[in-house]
């Protein structure tokens, strides 16, 4: 469309023609086609906004014609200002508009758009604006993944054809990249040189300038220029980034053809030419008698294979673009019938030869009065292929998941067998399927097999030549498929070909069906009619499916066993049930004694300790203690003490003081405390298990309870040199639960990691409500646990002697579950990831009933 057509536009005879035609080429081209009318009043109108409004913005085109402000309000904050003072340049000036920003469509969307706009003078004083507005996201989105890493985009770079220099800032070339570039100079000619001894004098002006404007502002700089060249004039873009001190890359690219295209694209059609280049999809305009390129895109060049000046003049036939006639012939009618078709699936056939899949949306258009047909292609091939793939993974899948259930719901092995190669044969499509024994005594023979009628059976077949029945073994040796897509390009002996030749076979798929590691037999594909390849899914199904088969005849095998051990099997039965009750009788007794040996010497224990704790906490409490000195020496000096049994000394003990340090003491009363607090929680656990836990319920504020606990809980915080932060919230639910039980839960979890790290411990607890139950969760910055020692902290079992971690604290943790689990709760740790530990635990909100309960 010329520059003629576009100013006439707006002429009364021809204006609502002129609309239907940017109505018909903007519903096949991205972006949004726009005309801002600006009269000399200062007033402002939208005669038009194409339909891709409503996709790029997702505000309709009624809606942005009744008030264009409405977009104003999509731009993103950040860029409000940029685009205001660009609009502002524009009116003022009456220049071309260009911008780029950010939008945030009323879905939430953040989209990146480029819009530009050309103005031109009416014959009344007015201005009109015919703009395009496409989305550059993609464009935007992949920038910033190129900047993310140095090493890719130097990749990128070593991978660009285009010629690429080093240049000094005084204009020197240092060095050069020109592989796949069309240059004449030698490296030795270029580098070391000025740029001024190489260029003209204008284009080394601007080269220099460009140089030092990219090395004092540190940003991409472009510069294009024309040089002559064997071949004529040339015309070249240079890109100059920084690329070391005082050093650019200057990257040069012929763009030649690109100048050439973007000419003639201008008189095609000026205001739709970037939106027509830059659609990722093919577009193409055609004639409609001839079906001749009128116009091609670059998404068509590289759809196609063909170069534009390849396509342009030529007929898809010429190209031999279609692969089925019919696709052609069904296009037309339905244009004729309709003038405009949508997403018509149909196969592409490239330069190249390669078969590919497209959606094709197509509109008659007249262009300077020729019916044209504008036609967009969109390629599916891989989502066709994906497909494809995925249908034969889900057939494949049902096909196994069948047998397996076959399998396990029936014992007749023939029919497993059958049903297996037939079903297997119809998924493959292949000529023949069978399944073949080896067997020592028998030799080979075929225990099921599925065929096309056209071709020979292999039931029936069977040998007992050694030699052959070795080759065919050591065809599968060593449990692999044996895969032959063409058995005439395959050296075997003299009796397999003639076996192949017998049976018309002209490609194979193999596997073995072993049994306990030895080969049974093998599950064979024949495709009779001709070579074949075989694909990956294929013969994955085929070694799924042997798998398969193997079971089935294990399980056979395992039938015929198992009928034969039957008849003895209500003695065994009877004499297992005596048996077993005779075991249970005397695991009752043995729990029995258990009892009684756990309570004897519990008691006995007990009293030991508990007498023990109190003489050492006397003694303590007297002053009692030496200092440091250690146990096993002997006092020197007016510092030793010894230590007495009673306050009035007999002779022998003043003849023999044993001076005992005061830490020995406290050491000795922790010891004994340690032990007492374990044969409390092993008759706790026994109790625990026969008997369960006795919580008494009542409504508890669990801020209020867990404030309580930790002043308790604040002088062993403070000897172990810990903080708590306490961000439990105080409007918390009640919870009915026990408090004493609870309390002591949260003592043993913090005596937990005070004592599995050194002092200077940071706790932080916290409460959430969640689904009807409360989590509580107490984290500290220690040491971290494996998954498995998390897995396994609260079960009750024998630690290792090396654990750090107490026997009595193991207890503890054990009954710390069985509190929570009484409560209907749960409880566990996770082990952080940088550091530390995350006890938690959950307890049931009260009800109404619950608080009432007496």
């Amino acid at each position: 469309m010329d520059e003629t057509v576009v100013k006439s536009l707006y002429t009364p005879n021809c204006q609502q023609e002129a609309f239907n035609l940017l109505s018909k080429l903007a519903v096949n081209l991205p972006g949004i086609i726009f005309q801002v009318l600006q009269q000399q009043d200062g007033s402002v109108f939208i005669p038009y906004v194409s339909s891709g409004c409503e996709y790029l913005y997702e505000i309709e085109p009624e809606t942005v014609q009744a008030d264009f402000q409405v977009l104003y309000k999509l731009i993103h904050p950040l860029d409000v200002k940029a685009f205001a003072e660009s609009i502002a340049v524009c009116s003022t000036n009456f220049t071309p508009w260009h911008w780029e920003g950010r939008i945030i469509t009323p879905s939430g969307k953040l989209k990146w758009i480029q819009g530009t706009s050309q103005p031109e003078l009416q014959p009344n004083g007015d201005f009109l604006w015919n703009g395009l507005v496409i989305d550059i996201t993609d464009r935007k989105q992949t920038q910033e993944k190129l900047q993310e890493s140095e090493a890719r985009y130097q990749a990128i770079l070593d991978a660009i054809p285009d010629l690429m220099f080093r240049i000094s800032r005084d204009g020197e070339y240092l060095d050069l990249k020109s592989e796949g570039a069309n240059i004449t100079l030698s490296r030795e000619e270029i580098v070391g040189r000025h740029v001024q001894e190489l260029l003209p004098s204008d284009v080394a002006a601007i080269s220099l300038e460009a140089i030092a404007k990219t090395l004092d502002s540190g940003t991409l700089q472009t510069c294009e220029y024309q040089l002559p060249t064997p071949l004529g004039a040339r015309d070249y873009e240079t890109r100059l980034v920084v690329s070391g001190q005082d050093e650019i890359l200057a990257i040069v690219r012929d763009i030649t053809e690109r100048k050439q295209a973007e000419a003639a694209l201008q008189n095609l059609a000026q205001k739709f030419a970037k939106a027509f280049s830059c659609s990722p999809d093919s577009i193409t305009i055609s004639t409609l008698q001839e079906g001749r390129f009128i116009e091609v895109n670059d998404s068509f060049v590289e759809l196609s294979g063909y170069e534009r000046d390849e396509a342009i003049g030529k007929t898809s036939f010429e190209l031999n673009l279609w692969v089925h006639d019919r696709d052609r012939l069904n296009l037309l009618q339905n244009l004729q019938a309709t003038g405009v078709v949508r997403n018509l699936e149909f196969e592409f056939r490239q330069k190249s030869g390669k078969i590919i899949t497209t959606l094709l949306s197509a509109e008659v258009i007249d262009l300077d009065g020729v019916p044209s047909i504008l036609a967009v292609h969109h390629d599916i091939t891989e989502r066709k292929q994906v497909e494809a793939q995925l249908r034969l993974s889900a057939e494949r899948d049902r096909l196994l998941a069948e047998t397996l259930v076959r399998i396990r719901s029936s014992l007749n092995l023939e029919q497993i067998l059958q049903t297996t190669v037939t079903e297997v044969r119809q998924f493959l499509q292949a000529d023949r399927v069978f399944i073949g024994l080896n067997n020592a005594n028998l030799g080979v023979r075929t225990l099921a097999e599925s065929v096309d009628p056209k071709y020979p059976s292999v039931s029936g077949w069977s040998t007992n030549d050694e030699a052959y029945l070795q080759e065919l073994r050591n065809l599968l040796k060593d449990n692999l498929v044996r895969v032959v897509e063409d058995i005439t390009q395959v050296a075997v002996s003299p009796k397999v070909k003639a076996h192949c030749q017998k049976f018309q076979t002209k490609a194979s798929l193999a596997v073995p069906i072993m049994l306990d590691d030895e080969l049974f037999g093998a599950l064979i594909a024949n495709q009779c009619s001709g070579s074949r390849h075989w694909q990956p899914i294929e013969i994955d199904l085929l070694q799924q499916m042997s798998e398969q088969v193997a079971i089935a005849i294990h399980q056979s095998q395992i039938y015929q066993e198992l009928a034969e051990l039957n008849t003895n099997l209500e003695h065994q039965v009877e004499e297992r049930t005596a048996q077993l009750q005779q075991k249970m009788q005397e695991v009752e007794e043995l729990h029995r004694v258990k009892d009684v040996v756990l309570h004897t010497v519990a008691h006995d224990l007990r009293t030991s300790v508990m007498g023990n704790l109190m003489v050492l906490k006397n003694l303590l409490n007297q002053g009692v203690g030496c200092g440091e000195q250690g146990a096993g020496g002997r006092g020197q000096g007016e510092n030793s003490s010894p230590l007495h049994p009673s306050p009035r000394p007999s002779a022998s003990y003043a003849q023999s003081p044993i001076p005992v340090s005061r830490s020995i003491i406290e050491r000795m009363i922790q010891g004994n405390d340690r032990q007492l607090t374990m044969i409390n929680s092993l008759l706790e656990i026994n109790s625990c298990e026969k008997q369960g836990i006795d919580i008494k319920y009542e409504p508890v504020k669990l801020s209020t309870l867990l404030g309580g606990t930790f002043v308790q809980l604040q002088p062993m915080l403070t000897q172990n040199q810990a903080t708590l932060k306490n961000l439990v919230p105080t409007n918390l639910p009640l919870v009915m639960a026990d408090a004493t039980r609870l309390q002591k839960v949260l003592a043993h979890l913090i005596t937990h990691s005070l004592q599995n790290n050194p002092p200077g411990l940071n706790f932080i607890l916290s409460a959430t409500v969640e689904g009807g139950m409360i989590r509580t969760q107490i984290q500290d910055d220690g040491v971290v646990m494996s998954k498995l020692e998390c897995d396994r902290l609260f079960d009750l079992h024998v630690r290792d002697p090396q654990d750090c971690c107490s026997t009595s604290i193991g207890l503890k943790m054990y009954l710390c579950r069985k509190v929570i689990k009484a409560h209907g709760g749960e409880i566990g740790v996770i082990s952080n990831r940088k550091r530390g530990l995350t006890f938690w635990f959950t307890l049931p909100l009260a009800t109404s009933s619950a608080t009432n309960r007496p």
